[in-house]
């Protein structure tokens, strides 16, 4: 936790199948602003931490580094930047952030990085890269309401500029395969959270400089990133999107001609799978150019532009930095709309300080509540380009107003630890919750380039719109362990592995039901898509698996303390579903070496039979991970 924060503050067809991409491949003479994305460098020889490496100790409390080896340690010599960040709504402890991994600064080849946590952000595990030795790049991550995690990853096969979608259902663990997604360079993603009939759609939009589809830079999913539709045309670029709670999707950048220009793209219909999504356009100015190939990161981007809704109302909000048109070398400006981006306010400075300053990376997240959080890279204590200091500042008045910025961060230096190209990335990103934000972000305090997570203000694991620290002083969440969470958070589900197809035409899939509470002691595991009329049997283990068994793949490791069978056995009703519900005070869940206990962790499969599904007559479901609170 960085900072406690105070609320005072101071003056084609929607259904088409996708196509083959209309290649486009950038001429070798053009080179998009934000810099080349080509892979122009081979793979040189990874940086390995050193033996016994402590963890890092540059970074002040509470910058925790996400790019780290297997026991928390630094790797020099490697680099990483550009991150992106996901967090689970229905379990906010658990996060991803992918970022472009430079395995060596020798070499501007990269990979799409990744880490993992399930204590928000206190630790992270390095999860490695999408897919070893495959040029990667522009990584953006977002969440659905359901909890899965979306990776929308560029790459260059042949020197098509695309991209693909990767998701997880563990929490940012484990990635399944990719699937195409259209795209190019600097894209943009987001997934409608709304709960309404377009809840799980995922937009993404990219750069007309360098795409599949020349001037056709927009493509959605109506089926959870199954697919993708073919692209269509939309004005912006270099900016983000956002959702409104009725569904109605703005999409915000430049003139890909003027960057003196800002536009906001809107589609009321983009919810509708049935319909061709169509747009509006708004154009205005906030005070300058959108920046690039400045000082303080020269070959990249100053920042890209954000856009934020306020879930109240029709408010739209936008926020960058730009080069002034007189004044100042770079300053983070907002506008407002409250007509729903029809027109738009004179931009409004959020930076504080006399002129002179690089205020860069301007990067902006909306809060449940509306309160608006930014944060950005600042040279006023230091008066150097290079030497940055990271800052925050929010409004509670819809932008009219903000606080006193205040710099949270020491100083790092933007010059060091280029990997080939004078810049560290092009962005950073934000999420708000309704007591903080979680920042995902990159500097060099240990001399290098590395991907930093930062908590702003109080942790809310619960969501219940009140601190952690708050519940835990007024004794209405509890800490049996004493690590700072309420045990409340510390309970959640992970589905994973991969289900085979049986007899009935689908996949089985076991999930659960109830409270993952021991005291509680009311959870139902539940298996659907088996066949019907058949029967079955759940069990758990201590660990993961992924090897063939009967006509399918077992998913739970079979090692110490062993498999654990889950009596007694179930029937499958006639719409091929099965479930149990446990006993946690009875064996094997409540004793012997299969014993669940607080804070475990424990995974679970149905195994069933179906003797029209393949040679041995059985399947199994695809795996559950289940972690138990008190």
């Amino acid at each position: 936790m960085i900072l406690s924060m105070t609320l005072a503050f101071v003056g084609l067809t929607a259904t088409s199948p996708q196509q083959d991409p209309v290649p486009t491949q950038l001429p070798p003479d053009v080179v998009s602003p934000q810099g080349d994305e080509r892979p122009d460098d081979p793979p040189g020889v990874p940086a390995r931490a050193l033996p016994g490496t402590p963890p890092p100790s540059n970074a002040p409390a509470g910058f925790v580094q996400v790019n780290v080896d297997g026991g928390g340690g630094n790797i020099p010599g490697d680099a990483g930047n550009e991150p992106s960040i996901a967090v689970d709504p229905s379990a906010p402890n658990r996060m991803a952030i992918g970022w472009r991994q430079f395995d060596t600064i020798a070499s501007n080849f990269r990979q799409g990085g990744f880490g993992y946590t399930t204590d928000g952000g206190r630790t992270w595990t390095n999860g490695g890269v999408l897919e070893s030795g495959i040029f990667r790049s522009d990584p953006v991550l977002d969440s659905d309401s359901r909890g899965y995690f979306y990776y929308d990853s560029l790459w260059i096969p042949g020197g098509v500029f695309l991209t693909d979608v990767f998701r997880s259902r563990d929490g940012g663990r484990t990635w399944d395969p990719p699937v195409p997604a259209f795209g190019g360079d600097k894209a943009w993603m987001t997934i409608d959270k709304t709960g309404g009939p377009s809840d799980g759609h995922i937009y993404a939009y990219w750069s007309s400089f360098a795409g599949c589809c020349a001037l056709d830079t927009f493509s959605r999913s109506t089926d959870g990133g199954q697919s993708f539709e073919n692209p269509l045309p939309v004005a912006p670029i270099f900016g983000t999107l956002a959702v409104t709670p009725d569904g109605t999707l703005y999409l915000g950048g430049v003139d890909p001609n003027d960057f003196t220009n800002f536009m906001v793209a809107r589609s009321t219909n983009a919810k509708d799978p049935l319909s061709t999504p169509t747009f509006s356009t708004a154009s205005f100015s906030l005070g300058g150019s959108l920046a690039f190939g400045q000082p303080p990161n020269p070959a990249g981007l100053g920042g890209q532009m954000y856009v934020g809704v306020n879930p109240c109302c029709d408010e739209v909000y936008l926020l960058a930095s730009v080069v002034p048109f007189a004044g100042d070398p770079m300053d983070v400006y907002f506008a407002r709309s409250i007509d729903g981006g029809v027109s738009w306010s004179p931009p409004i400075r959020v930076n504080d300080d006399a002129l002179g300053n690089w205020q860069w990376f301007g990067t902006m997240s909306v809060a449940p509540d509306g309160r608006i959080d930014a944060v950005w890279n600042d040279t006023r204590n230091t008066v150097q380009v290079n030497m940055s200091e990271l800052f925050y500042a929010f409004s509670v008045d819809g932008g009219v107003t903000w606080s006193p910025n205040q710099a949270i961060g020491p100083v790092w230096d933007s010059h060091l630890g280029w990997p080939q190209q004078d810049k560290i990335g092009d962005y950073y990103e934000l999420a708000s919750d309704a007591v903080g934000a979680h920042l995902a972000w990159a500097a060099t305090f240990n001399g290098e380039q590395d991907v930093y997570y930062t908590r702003i203000g109080d942790y809310d694991c619960n969501g219940n719109a009140v601190g952690d620290a708050t519940d835990l002083a007024n004794g209405t969440s509890f800490d049996s362990n004493a690590n700072g969470i309420p045990d409340e958070c510390e309970c959640f589900a992970s589905g994973y592995c991969t289900s085979a197809v049986n007899s009935s035409g689908e996949a089985a899939h076991i999930s659960h039901a109830g409270s993952l509470s021991l005291i509680d002691n009311a959870l139902t595991l539940v298996a659907n898509g088996c066949p019907a009329g058949q029967f079955g049997l759940f069990f758990y283990g201590s660990g993961r698996d992924q090897k063939p068994l009967g006509d399918g793949t077992l998913c739970v490791d079979s090692g110490p303390p062993g498999l654990f069978r889950l009596l007694p056995a179930v029937s499958i009703d006639g719409s091929g579903n099965a479930s149990l519900a446990l006993d946690f005070s009875a064996p094997p869940l409540g004793s012997g070496a299969g014993m669940v206990t607080p804070f475990s962790t424990w995974n679970f499969q149905f195994w069933y039979r179906d003797p029209l599904g393949g040679p041995t007559g059985s399947n199994l479901s695809d795996g559950l991970e289940l972690t138990f609170c008190p």
